[in-house]
């Protein structure tokens, strides 16, 4: 194992472009069970994000523990985070990944303030707090501790299998607070599966997570993303996939095509001409210039084609397109933003002054409270 040791606020001329600025960094890591992969670990000065108004992410608030993930998905919207720290979006990504240490001890104190209106709070909406990182760091079951303590709702959505890990953390927390779990699994072919995404646990791996959550007492949601134009988007495909899903349990699916946002556009490009050269035209069609979203017309058509496979299988779920930007805080809540936040109140008021989980019985499907938050 190599250590380069730094202190805190210290300035090493010999890291990585960007790193040497970071605030709080610690030290640089490599170890031989994450070959190919340097942990840069920092101390973070805050662990709660405020979404800007402007954006169209569907919640208010989120906490994001690492920056970069080693899930390596050639499409990840994320990529462009990594430019921020003088890293490229590409490999860099998949393979530079700053771990926020102390995001734990930050969250629960920025959580006991006096201001905090305990509104839902998203995890897995940067970059996938259950990535091989977590394995080695644990800092998840720091942070499901801080936000069932703080009577805060949340959600997580994640490709990791490590979720198993800490399904019983999560059901103490569902006897306080609404909680949601979701599963993102966009590749039913393993061949491409491990192509496009080479870092992600298999998908009979997720499907078996989804199971273990369902069985745990979760109304699990699974997030078909990114259906890929020409690749994953036939009919025997999507049909396959749902039924697969609703074997595995899950309740509620979410769809939708692929994006193609800064960043990630020209890594994904650059696999497609390696991988599908024929189809390389055809994306460029699809996602001319700028533009980082399949238009309007294929995802219409694409709807039509999923919403009759959903009925076939007895799967809830909706287009990605269908949700009104805003309207939600967590990766599957279905209710408005006010009445989220109402809700949310009056789960913080019924839990208010709990010091820590108590692991008292979960239903089948979660409490009323959660099912119409999550």
């Amino acid at each position: 194992m190599r250590w380069q040791g730094q202190d805190v606020g210290a300035t090493d001329a010999a890291a990585l472009p960007g790193m040497e600025r970071l605030s709080g960094f610690v030290r640089s890591v490599t170890t031989p069970e994450f070959a190919g992969v340097t942990f840069h670990e920092v101390m973070s000065k805050s662990a709660l994000n405020r979404v800007p108004g402007s954006s169209a992410m569907p919640f208010d608030w989120t906490v994001n523990p690492y920056r970069g993930c080693s899930h390596a998905c050639s499409y990840c919207f994320a990529r462009g985070t990594h430019e921020y720290l003088d890293l490229d979006a590409g490999h860099d990504f998949d393979s530079q990944v700053v771990v926020k240490v102390n995001v734990a001890e930050v969250l629960r104190r920025e959580l006991s303030r006096g201001t905090w209106g305990r509104e839902p709070v998203a995890l897995g909406t940067n970059t996938d707090p259950y990535q091989r990182a977590e394995g080695r760091y644990g800092l998840m079951p720091g942070i499901i501790e801080a936000l069932t303590e703080s009577a805060t709702p949340f959600s997580v959505l994640t490709k990791g299998t490590l979720l198993r890990r800490d399904l019983p953390l999560l059901v103490e927390a569902a006897s306080h607070v609404p909680v949601s779990l979701a599963m993102s699994i966009a590749m039913f072919d393993d061949a491409l599966q491990h192509s496009v995404e080479p870092g992600t646990p298999s998908t009979a791996a997720r499907l078996q997570t989804v199971r273990a959550a369902t069985d745990a007492g979760f109304a699990v949601t699974v997030f078909l993303m990114p259906i890929l134009p020409h690749l994953t988007d036939s009919i025997p495909m999507l049909d396959d996939a749902l039924a697969r899903i609703k074997a595995a349990g899950a309740v509620r699916v979410v769809f939708g095509a692929l994006h193609l946002r800064p960043g990630a556009k020209g890594w994904f490009l650059q696999w497609l001409e390696r991988q599908h050269p024929e189809l390389l035209s055809s994306y460029r069609g699809l996602y001319p210039g700028v533009s980082a979203y399949a238009p309007k017309g294929y995802r219409a058509w694409l709807g039509k084609r999923v919403r009759p496979l959903l009925r076939v299988h007895g799967l809830d779920g909706r287009l990605e397109d269908d949700q009104p930007r805003r309207a939600v805080a967590g990766p599957v809540m279905t209710t408005s933003l006010a009445g989220a936040r109402s809700a949310a109140s009056r789960s913080a008021a019924s839990t208010r002054g709990v010091a820590s989980p108590r692991g008292a019985a979960l239903p089948r499907r979660v409490d009323a409270a959660a099912d119409r938050l999550f």
